[in-house]
């Protein structure tokens, strides 16, 4: 508690602050993930969350899940641990299986991962361009599991010469708080090849991340330390284009991203085991824009083959193929109309050592386990001359395992501008639909193929205002109902056997998000976030009631910035399970608040420098039962323009 009223009131010094002196906020002025056709921000009826260019430069060194765990009502769990952790996506009361992350227009998945989630462990940052996060029920434009937020991921435009580079290169500390030795223990090294002569364009892309020196599980107080756990990823992409005409653009990529990760025991001891991870993508984009509008065609194929070295191995492997082809029509200027077609197809073999065994045996095969997704779906904007805008369409889930399914959305807005001064008044309601994943259907020891798809609807209401570029604040209310729930219970407590059945328990979760963004000065720019969640406690695992997120921002000069940040994490409820007992146990996790701090400098044209301190205050927490967790960190590095 203590530290969340710091963190009230580090806000409130900073609002004040802004009161003594107004400047400018720098706003995005279109919008296109809530509608797929772009339009002006103030045109919308939903309150995106960007992570953009700038930010993701003053970032450097970062990892994905970190800035996405910056936004309003979204908790990253696991992004404050071990580099190998996996992660937890928390939206809304929501978890992986209920958001969407999507690269350049396409949808990512994994059917050989339990939720069917994409690792975003495997994302270069240094190749993301921008990020914009959709909250909320969205199945009408993104299918199933887009129950909680659509995470839309755009990777860098290749530059505008023959032949452009650009290097970065950074080193740092990867240490607990009980263990400030720092030693240098974090590389991360990216190098991207890029131009385009004539209608021609390319980028290739190469990057690789390496992290020692902090262990997965924490040693018991008093004892000596466990032994850390290796972290090793590389990227490879390769897009090739061909600008057509004018209007008419195609390109194609294909990439290879792999990681190995050392991981303890479950029973919170130390072990050698670990996990390897590789995906071979391929996919492209087709656009050709027309007087009035665009027809688009995105699709990916992916490959991911996945091996647990443990006392429990096992080896997976999946294949999943991903279109989505729409047309963006206006009709004058008031209606913008898409209508589109979207697929999936899926399939996924497993293989485990049975006990008393020494060689793998095949447990899942994908001629059984497999199925496809062909959706049909429409979505029209009206945008009316006096403030007034409406958004809505629907979606027809034609599943091979399921009966078809139509979920539908309804966004209305009402703009009143007085002069600088602009008000916002939104709602919406919308359903979604959350599909089993393999895993759940068809696994041999847990999975159920009496499984129905989970249903989901969100309400919301908020209002915006903004003044100019002086000031942007939002306050958004947002409810949401689930039936059909596909929880893991224990089936047979006798002899311990546990399975994925459908819950018959209505699940509810409700919460508040606001968010404050003012440039106080030409050289002070102030970020604030708040979120409140609210949900059944016995689906609440490790969702924070409070979290609060903050930066401020001062601009030395052109090219120059330091950066304050911190972050206020609630109180927690977590489970493990006890290897004594061989029950699962609840526990609470104390709330906890970090300082860091980050500066960047363009020196030239060509380089820049860039620093970051976390957990400045060296702070002792634990994001997740018994895991270690990051204590002061330090790291430093540069980039090369190359051009």
């Amino acid at each position: 508690m203590k530290q969340f009223v710091i963190g009230l009131l580090f806000l409130g010094s900073l609002t004040t602050l802004w009161s003594q002196e107004s400047g400018k906020v720098e706003q995005l002025d279109s919008v296109l993930i809530d509608t797929k056709s772009r339009m002006n921000v103030k045109n919308s009826g939903k309150v995106v969350a960007r992570i953009t260019s700038d930010m993701l430069a003053q970032n450097e060194g970062s990892s994905l899940a970190e800035l996405l765990n910056e936004l309003s009502g979204i908790e990253i769990n696991g992004n404050l641990s071990n580099e190998g952790q996996n992660l937890s996506y928390f939206v809304r009361g929501g978890s992986n299986r209920q958001v969407v992350i999507m690269v350049d227009g396409v949808q990512l998945n994994d059917a050989s991962q339990l939720a069917n989630d994409f690792d975003l462990r495997l994302i270069d940052l240094n190749r993301v361009a921008s990020v914009e996060v959709l909250k909320g029920a969205s199945s009408v434009l993104y299918g199933s599991g887009a129950a909680t937020a659509v995470i839309h991921i755009r990777t860098k435009k290749s530059g505008k010469k023959d032949v452009s580079a650009m290097v970065t290169s950074s080193i740092g500390t990867n240490q607990s708080a009980e263990n400030q030795d720092f030693n240098p223990s974090l590389i991360e090294n990216q190098v991207s090849v890029n131009g385009s002569p004539g209608k021609f364009f390319y980028a290739l892309d190469l990057s690789h991340r390496f992290a020692d020196g902090l262990s997965a599980i924490a040693a018991p107080e008093g004892s000596e330390p466990f032994e850390s756990d290796l972290y090793n990823r590389f990227n490879t992409r390769l897009n090739v284009g061909y600008n057509i005409t004018e209007k008419i653009q195609l390109s194609q990529f294909v990439a290879i991203d792999k990681f190995k990760s050392d991981f303890d025991d479950f029973s919170y001891m130390d072990a050698d085991y670990r996990t390897i991870s590789q995906q071979l993508r391929r996919g492209g984009n087709f656009k050709w824009a027309y007087k009035n509008g665009s027809f688009v065609i995105n699709d990916s194929y992916s490959w991911v083959e996945r091996e647990i070295e443990s006392s429990f191995p096992a080896k997976y492997d999946s294949k999943a193929y991903t279109f989505d082809t729409y047309f963006d029509h206006r009709f004058g200027s008031n209606i913008h109309l898409v209508a589109g077609f979207n697929g999936n197809f899926s399939r996924i073999n497993s293989y485990t050592i049975p006990f008393g065994g020494v060689a793998f045996e095949q447990q899942t095969d994908s001629e059984d386990a497999n199925f496809s997704i062909l959706d049909p779906y429409v979505n029209a904007v009206y945008v009316s001359d006096f403030g007034f805008n409406l958004n809505a369409g629907l979606r027809v889930n034609i599943h091979s395992a399921y009966d078809s399914h139509l979920v539908y959305q309804i966004n209305p807005s009402y703009r009143f501008d007085m002069g600088e001064h602009t008000i916002k008044l939104l709602g919406s309601y919308s359903t979604a639909y959350i599909t089993p994943s393999l895993f759940q259907l068809f696994d041999p020891i847990y999975g159920n193929q009496a499984l129905i798809p989970e249903e989901n609807r969100t309400i919301e209401g908020g209002v915006t205002y903004g003044f100019g570029n002086d000031l942007s604040f939002s306050v958004v209310y947002f409810n949401r109902r689930e039936e059909n729930y596909v929880d893991f219970v224990n089936v047979d407590p006798e002899n311990f056997v546990f399975q994925y059945w459908n819950s018959a328990t209505e699940f509810n979760a409700s919460g508040v998000e606001v968010n404050t963004s003012a440039k106080i000065s030409e050289k002070w720019t102030l970020n604030a976030n708040y979120t409140n969640t609210q949900v059944d406690e016995r689906f609440s695992l490790r969702i924070p009631e409070h979290k609060v997120n903050a930066s401020l921002q001062f601009r030395l000069k052109e090219g120059t910035n330091f950066q304050l940040k911190y972050l206020f994490t609630g109180e927690r409820e977590d489970i493990f399970f006890n290897p004594d007992t061989f029950e699962s146990e609840s526990v609470t996790l104390d709330s906890y608040g970090l300082i860091g701090f980050n500066f960047r400098t363009r020196v030239n044209e060509t380089i820049s420098l860039f620093a970051a301190v976390s957990n400045l205050l060296n702070e002792e927490y634990e994001e997740l039962y018994r895991y270690q967790a990051r204590g002061r960190n330090v790291r430093v590095g540069f980039s090369l323009d190359l051009n």
